[in-house]
């Protein structure tokens, strides 16, 4: 039996990873070890590692690594205590493979202390690229530290060639969150008010902002005319928190009071991945520079109005409204975004994430991949090799 680790440190990669946990689980060829660090262990993030347990998951690790601060050097000794914590546990118990996703500094650590220990890492969402965060520097980082690479599109599968790996290396698989569409069943607008409290008497506006970790000097400047942007209008608005980055503490501070002054705007600290996915089904449109509006909302014809540069550099479909992040083009954005003209053009549109199977895709990968020297040891591959993806 294959022993899979996998690293969760956030409520937006477990949403992901979501229909391949279940998946593992119930694999009589493979064992899951399940690693569970960063914001799900926090009460200020609202301590999802409980919904990864009421999901029914077994908890092997948990591993302790932010600081109550959000300031630059908070961050970086967050990574230096999560670096300590995960090479302790992989003294203790080294996976077969370690499975990581994305770009989260969280995430890094994980592939980073797996490296003395020569664990084969497998790497979901390379290749991609986002200008205005650190992410991007890290999810490139990762790439280098990894040994196979699962990515969302053949543009991607390209880019991670470019990196210097092998094409036999990497599979495009499609986004993974997107099998959440074949495994839920969608939460009714009415179950939806009763589980989270909320009023939505109409279609809500769905926000989520966090900083962008590149010009987080902006931040209080970019929360001010996101909210200023939101004042006056008639539909519900439902905020999402941000994560644990660099100001992320001021983004909440101001959605909080935002919302005492506005009867129509509320939050939810965390939906889970089911009720998440459900909102987006009846909502008018998303607000902010999440990529979930990039890669998800697409699957529910969701128009985006997208804020500044984070998500600058992924491959868009056309729901998506780029803005920057003054109030009168977040505005112009979200009244276009309301428009039944746009919202008509979306009819019969394609995600360009998805596959459809990008689950099995990467069961079947984990679980026949041969674990030898050839993986462990990394050439790079030059552009001057044949670059043209195999065929299966």
């Amino acid at each position: 039996m294959r022993t899979i680790g996998v690293v969760t440190t956030a409520r937006a990669d477990y949403g992901i990873y979501l229909p391949l946990l279940n998946k593992l689980k119930a694999d009589p060829e493979t064992q899951l070890y399940l690693i569970v660090s960063g914001m799900h262990l926090s009460h200020e993030f609202g301590h999802t590692v409980d919904q990864i347990e009421a999901d029914g998951f077994d908890i092997d690790e948990s591993i302790e690594m932010l600081l109550a601060s959000d300031t630059p050097e908070a961050i970086a000794k967050s990574m230096g205590l999560g670096m300590v914590g995960l090479s302790q546990s992989f003294a203790r118990t080294r996976p077969d493979i370690l499975v990581v996703l994305g770009d989260r500094f969280e995430m890094y650590c994980a592939a980073l202390a797996a490296l003395p220990f020569k664990i084969p890492v497998a790497h979901i969402h390379g290749g991609e690229v986002t200008v205005g965060a650190i992410d991007d520097a890290l999810r490139h980082s990762m790439t280098k530290l990894s040994h196979i690479h699962f990515v969302s599109t053949e543009a991607y599968h390209n880019r991670v060639v470019q990196l210097g790996e092998a094409p036999w290396r990497i599979t495009v698989s499609g986004s993974l969150s997107l099998d959440n569409l074949l495994e839920f069943e969608l939460m009714s607008l009415q179950e939806l008010e009763t589980e989270f409290d909320l009023n939505l008497s109409q279609p809500p506006i769905l926000v989520t902002l966090h900083p962008a970790t590149l010009t987080y000097e902006q931040t209080e400047w970019h929360a001010d005319e996101l909210l200023t942007a939101l004042t006056d209008l008639p539909h519900p608005i439902v905020f999402t928190m941000p994560n644990a980055d660099t100001r992320g503490k001021l983004i909440r501070k101001k959605m909080k009071a935002f919302i005492n002054e506005h009867a129509n705007a509320q939050m939810v600290e965390n939906f889970s991945p089911r009720a998440y996915f459900s909102m987006m089904q009846i909502s008018a449109t998303l607000v902010g520079n999440s990529s979930s509006g990039i890669i998800e909302a697409p699957s529910f014809k969701l128009p985006v109005v997208n804020i500044g540069n984070r998500q600058e550099g992924r491959l868009r479909a056309k729901n998506v409204i780029d803005v920057g992040h003054h109030h009168d083009e977040i505005r112009k954005g979200i009244e276009t975004s309301l428009t039944p003209v746009f919202r008509d053009q979306l009819n019969g549109m394609s995600n360009p994430y998805s596959c459809g199977n990008a689950s099995n895709i990467i069961l079947n990968k984990l679980k026949t991949m041969v674990l030898d020297e050839k993986l462990l040891t990394k050439e790079f591959y030059d552009l001057h090799h044949e670059t043209q993806h195999p065929n299966p």
